[in-house]
């Protein structure tokens, strides 16, 4: 029997959101504990839940946050906390709750969403697509035989958070599909769950230049792994520095771990090419709004172009259709219209935005279809390292 509350919203009352702690327990095969204190970081009033005649069947839990791309900041919505009821599974729950929760995300202002998938085709079905990686990073501690004297490590304390933050943002807005992080990702950082964090900082005469959060992982025969949260340097300097402390820790430590895109710079100053690289994750993204993300993302400052597109969206009407976008100065302008010469669909899109694959890569698929010279000009326009992202939500 029906109580009279909506099918999708947030959960109301302590009863659901205990029951919405227990889904995802079992989704993510967590302790019922773990989940609540979860959900409890990430913020009740950010959770959604789907409802049927009545009863908490499904939850989704998108955090607001930000994405650097071209060096500017876009507003997106991270979703994490997917889950459906046991009993309720294969139901096409899922894509109800996802289609609700895009629409909500897509009405309050978002014009993009990311998620790591733990399935495709759910995804899929309602406009996400592959756009970027998050890889993980293995260095022998015996090769971190670096010395730098010209700066000073000392452990981070609660008055460095600011100047932390401010050197984040100036790091990742480098970086294409970094975080611009919220405050839930910020204490994953420092507060791993069931894990200690230590941190430490590398500053000069102008102020800080680098961190890092490093947990110790104990192995056998008393060794450990060093696994990073964060790696941040500004400076060449605070990059060898923070190179040269982790590698002070080699006569425990057989690695040291951390998270980032396929090629990152601070490998190149190592000796020898002792690393692994490994790919953890194709992380998935869904525009919502088209010519609002086409215009919230930087371009290539040296670059003017008109860009013709046609995007279809089987879910958002707004968003199908001939747009041209204008690119001059680094900054995009949308307007409806124009002759439609580079077509996809709004899962194409997202690998073209964030730069994943390329225009030719997509065509060559049949994502897209364009004549040679749409082609060229849109890799100029989407262009940029490859995208990453160090954090999970």
């Amino acid at each position: 029997m029906g109580t009279g509350r909506p099918e999708f919203g947030p959960p109301e009352g302590a009863e659901e959101l205990a029951t919405a702690a227990d889904i995802d327990a079992q989704a993510f095969a967590m302790s019922l504990a773990d989940s609540t204190a979860w959900l409890e970081k990430a913020g009740p009033a950010n959770l959604r839940v789907l409802r049927e005649r009545g009863t908490v069947m499904a939850t989704a839990l998108p955090i607001p946050m930000g994405q650097w791309y071209g060096g500017r900041r876009v507003a997106m919505a991270g979703i994490g906390g997917v889950g459906v009821a046991p009993g309720a599974r294969g139901r096409g729950l899922a894509t109800r709750l996802m289609r609700h929760t895009l629409e909500e995300l897509r009405s309050v202002g978002f014009p993009l969403s990311v998620l790591y998938p733990a399935t495709q085709p759910l995804y899929r079905r309602v406009g996400y697509e592959q756009a970027g990686s998050r890889f993980e990073i293995r260095v022998q501690a015996h090769a971190l035989d670096f010395e730098e004297q010209s700066l000073t490590v000392r452990p981070i304390q609660s008055s460095d958070q600011a100047a932390l933050q401010e050197v984040y943002r100036r790091h990742a807005s480098t970086r294409q599909g970094y975080l611009d992080r919220a405050p839930y990702i910020w204490d994953r950082v420092a507060n791993p769950r069931k894990e200690t964090a230590y941190g430490f900082l590398v500053e000069g005469s102008h102020g800080v230049e680098g961190y890092t959060y490093l947990v110790r992982r104990r192995m056998v025969d008393l060794k450990q792994e060093i696994s990073l949260t964060d790696f941040v340097a500004i400076t060449p300097a605070a990059g060898r520095k923070l190179l040269s402390f982790l590698g002070e820790h080699r006569s425990l430590a057989l690695e040291v771990v951390w998270n980032g895109g396929p090629s990152d710079p601070l490998l190149f100053l190592l000796r020898e090419q002792t690393y692994q690289v490994k790919l953890l994750f194709h992380w998935m993204m869904r525009v919502l709004d088209v010519p609002a993300a086409l215009e919230a993302r930087g371009y290539p400052a040296g670059v003017s172009g008109t860009l013709h597109l046609e995007v279809a969206d089987d879910l958002f009407p707004d968003n199908r259709g001939s747009f041209i976008l204008e690119v001059s100065g680094g900054t995009g302008h949308v307007q409806r219209g124009g002759n439609g010469l580079l077509r996809l669909d709004v899962r194409a899109l997202a690998p073209l935005y964030t730069g994943f694959l390329s225009p030719e890569a997509l065509r060559s698929v049949g994502a897209l279809v364009a004549d040679d010279a749409s082609v060229r000009l849109a890799a100029t326009l989407f262009c940029g390292p490859a995208p990453a992202l160090p954090d999970m939500f």
